[in-house]
């Protein structure tokens, strides 16, 4: 007996440390005491308390010296924290290491000592500013590779030798290149390299989501959605892989992680899947596909949707609602995707603790939902009044109404018994029950309402609102326990007041652990947005990527989803975002433009966001699947394998929105477009789920697996098959281009084909879309408001100037360019009509797995 459980415990202990040893790579592998424990506890502490008060409406402190500050606190921490080999020591921290530290650190405040030097001299290094920025360039490197792997490192200095080896490229990519003194120069004193963008946006408010989600979960609120989800979904067919699904989706609201939602729902929900029937391979693939959708889901979608802000030039709020309709309906389909693996195999829900009649949930969930409604008005209407009524003193009256809720929710919490997470090893599992698990944890809420209300309506910037939720966020981790200590009678308030403080040290250390590897990847993926600017690279790759795909725009979107899977292999989704969106991103709008398909910014952006986090399940090297597959005890290649299966559905989003936008929201007509877009998407995504998973009603045959995918499509992408019947648009004289302007309406987008020559010498072809912004003016008054300079001539418009700043030369526009001719959206049915036969031919599959099961049950 004994013999025979030999192999399974040394799997389970290989596991087990496969586990320790992802763990460790997210927040480091080092925990040394002593000296230098209570030196990297206090840098921990230091650089939360640093990024707290630069976030705050007090500081002055510019970005420009925040940036080299914020890199100088993760590059110390990275080497302190993370041994250089596998097999160095844990327990203590080399003196080589320390001096590495130091130097590392010391060569990214030289910025902030010598600011106004540098400032002074532009682009006329001193040999001291060289020696520091080459230090720190190789430092980072090194650092790159302890916190993150050999990847991005490589690609890092990939990127490096080409900046500095271009002439000696092939010819399709080579460049004149640059030397030392340039290139330490551009990637390090400036803006442009390592402290540009990326590591901006970082130091700016990604520190502060963080910590934000660091301190949400450690006052509990990370146990307490699981639970929730656990309540609701557990009863239900399949229920904790349900349950898993719903609280991935709930815990993306604290970590960005994949890992981190693996680890953390888990461990809870893998084991209970495996209870009630799931293969343990299935168990942590559902986990590992629901967690790495969890950075898809606003309102925190982790780093990359912060630097969207930046590189797309638009709100947070508009980045989230964008991004909302898909994240939403990717999740639906998993949870389907659940609900049908367990039809097929028979599985049925858990036990409740208490046999509820409909009449008993429905009071309770209308006792929930009415709750939740009269503190949503409070908050919502609350502050709009307050605002008319105290005036100056409207923020006062905002925070006292705001306490008041909080500790009224903790009062009515105490009513309940405290969540404890459910033992998966019992005999006999039952679900908590769902009203007290509800109403438990309540004001867990309140900080991520003041998120959204800051963010939504007061239209804060990201980092001032991501401030007061965080810095309330603090006082509930203080205050929580002392509160429920005196509802309860249930100890002394001293020691509860002690246990409080404790919390939020331990909450800000681990908001900073979180953030050394996003810090350092942020930093080594501006080398790649430093070479683009230095080199001119972005150019030659529109010329290299329209060679190898020959100018097919499909073919272009599966390249760049094969590069981001690619390097999302061993890159972390956020530099991953950064890589592929400097070199990809503008090249599909371009190429896109020139086969007369306007593809919004936003939309690329979010396409290499997803493929990116697809990565982390993608076989041999997605890491959330080795997670997921230590906790499952299954093989790590075969679970990554079966959740990319299930994450096919999250895959063909991407392609679908670049198609049809009105699946971001966007171009929609009014409430009833968008309940339309709403439900045809949902439609589809669920119907192209069945056919994935190869059952319905009944198991499909394979004619149906075909129609459905049909089906899908067409929901999906109504227009094209209605564009082959009624063309979209139609081709008018640019002579014309004056009567047309005048005549179009306030608003309106005029879409026009030009040609010319680029500044770099290429003849180029492409479609403008031009917003023309308010109507009255005569045409070409109109045009040049927006900047655009036009001549008339024979039988085209020639461009005679596009002013600089203006929209025109946003666009592209520029002198000695022609308009050949206006593309004017043309009367036509609606596209929508495609819905109807494909809903009939959806109709016609349903009624044949109906007989199929009226047979089998009729044969049972």
């Amino acid at each position: 007996m004994n013999d025979n459980n030999k192999p399974s415990q040394a799997n389970a202990a290989q596991d087990d440390g496969a586990l320790r040893d992802l763990l460790e790579s997210e927040t480091g592998a080092r925990n040394p005491g002593g000296i230098t424990g209570a030196v990297i506890i206090t840098v921990a502490l230091a650089w939360a308390l640093f990024q707290l008060w630069n976030a705050s409406p007090w500081s002055l402190l510019s970005t420009t010296l925040a940036r080299p500050i914020h890199l100088a606190f993760a590059i110390f921490l990275a080497f302190m924290m993370f041994p250089a080999f596998k097999r160095s020591r844990r327990d203590r921290i080399p003196i080589v290491d320390i001096l590495l530290a130091l130097m590392a650190s010391a060569s990214s405040l030289y910025l902030v000592v010598n600011y106004e030097a540098l400032a002074q001299r532009p682009g006329i290094p001193e040999t001291a500013d060289l020696v520091f920025a080459g230090m720190g360039l190789v430092l980072l490197l090194e650092a790159t590779r302890r916190v993150l792997g050999k990847p991005l490192m490589v690609v890092a200095g990939v990127f490096l030798i080409y900046t500095y080896f271009g002439p000696y490229f092939p010819e399709v990519i080579s460049h004149r290149g640059a030397s030392v003194n340039r290139l330490l120069s551009h990637q390090w004193l400036t803006t442009e390299g390592v402290f540009g963008v990326a590591i901006g946006v970082s130091a700016s408010f990604v520190f502060l989501f963080v910590l934000f989600g660091a301190l949400l979960d450690r006052a509990g609120a990370g146990n307490y959605f699981i639970q929730v989800a656990f309540s609701l979904l557990g009863h239900m067919r399949g229920g904790p892989a349900k349950a898993a699904v719903v609280a991935s989706g709930m815990t993306g609201i604290i970590s960005g992680s994949s890992i981190a939602n693996v680890v953390t729902t888990g461990t809870f929900t893998i084991p209970l899947m495996k209870r009630v029937g799931f293969p343990a391979t299935k168990a942590g693939a559902v986990e590992v596909a629901s967690s790495t959708n969890g950075q898809l889901t606003p309102p925190i979608m982790g780093a990359a949707a912060f630097l969207m802000v930046e590189y797309v030039g638009i709100s947070y709020l508009e980045v989230i609602t964008h991004a909302l309709l898909p994240a939403l309906i990717s999740y639906a389909a998993l949870i389907y995707i659940v609900h049908l693996e367990a039809c097929k195999a028979g599985m049925m829900g858990l036990p409740r603790r208490k046999v509820t009649t409909a009449l008993q949930s429905m009071i309770s969930f209308l006792t929930v939902f009415i709750g939740l409604s009269i503190l949503t008005l409070i908050v919502y209407y609350g502050i709009g009044w307050t605002r008319t009524v105290f005036g100056a003193a409207a923020t006062p009256t905002i925070m006292v109404l705001l306490l008041a809720s909080y500790v009224g929710l903790v009062w009515y919490a105490c009513r309940f018994p405290e969540l404890v997470l459910d033992d998966p090893d019992k005999e006999l599992l039952e679900l908590p029950e769902v009203g007290p698990t509800v109403k438990s944890g309540l004001y867990f809420f309140l900080p991520v309402v003041l998120l959204i209300w800051f963010l939504a309506v007061e239209r804060r910037s990201p980092g001032l609102s991501v401030f007061w939720a965080t810095m309330f966020m603090m006082f509930i981790v203080i205050t929580q326990r002392p509160l429920q200590t005196f509802f309860r009678k249930s100890g002394e308030i001293n020691k509860a007041v002690m246990k409080g403080f404790i919390d939020l040290f331990e909450g800000l250390i681990k908001g900073s652990r979180n953030m050394i590897g996003i810090g350092v990847a942020t930093a080594a993926a501006g080398i790649v947005v430093g070479t683009v600017t230095l080199t001119g690279i972005g150019l030659v790759m529109t010329d290299f990527v329209e060679l190898i795909s020959g100018g097919n725009l499909m073919l272009m979107l599966l390249f760049t989803a094969v590069i981001s899977l690619i390097l999302g292999l061993g890159l972390p989704t956020t530099a991953n975002y950064i890589v592929v969106s400097t070199l990809m991103a503008p090249v599909i709008v371009a190429l896109g433009a020139q086969n007369g398909l306007i593809v919004p910014l936003i939309a690329v952006h979010l396409f290499v966001f997803y493929f990116g986090i697809l990565a982390d399940d993608t076989p041999p090297v997605g890491l959330a699947a080795f997670a997921a597959a230590a906790v499952a005890r299954a093989d790590p290649i075969k679970t990554g394998i079966q959740g990319f299966a299930y994450d096919i559905r999250t895959a063909v989003l991407p392609f679908m929105f670049i198609f049809n936008t009105n699946l971001l929201l966007i171009d929609l007509t009014g409430f009833w477009h968008l309940m339309g877009v709403i439900a045809s998407a949902l439609a589809a995504m669920l119907i192209f789920a069945s056919a994935t998973q190869g059952f319905w009603l009944v198991r499909s045959k394979a004619w149906e697996i075909v129609a459905m995918l049909l089906v899908a499509f067409t929901l999906f992408r109504p227009g094209f098959w209605w564009d082959m019947v009624h063309p979209p648009l139609e081709q008018v004289s640019a002579t014309e281009l004056y009567n047309v302007v005048e005549e179009m309406p306030d608003d309106a987008t005029l879409r026009m084909r030009v040609s010319g020559m680029t500044m770099d010498g290429r003849d180029v072809s492409t479609v403008i879309a031009l917003p023309l912004g308010e109507a009255g003016a005569d045409g070409q008054a109109r045009l040049q408001s927006k900047g655009l300079v036009t001549r008339l001539a024979d039988d085209f418009v020639a461009v005679d100037a596009a002013v600089f700043g203006s929209e025109a030369q946003r666009l592209g526009f520029d002198f000695g360019w022609r308009i050949e001719y206006l593309e004017l959206e043309t009367e036509r049915p609606p596209k929508e009509i495609m819905w109807l036969p494909a809903l009939l031919l959806l109709g016609l599959i349903a009624g044949a797995q109906l007989r199929r099961r009226k047979l089998e049950v009729a044969h049972a």
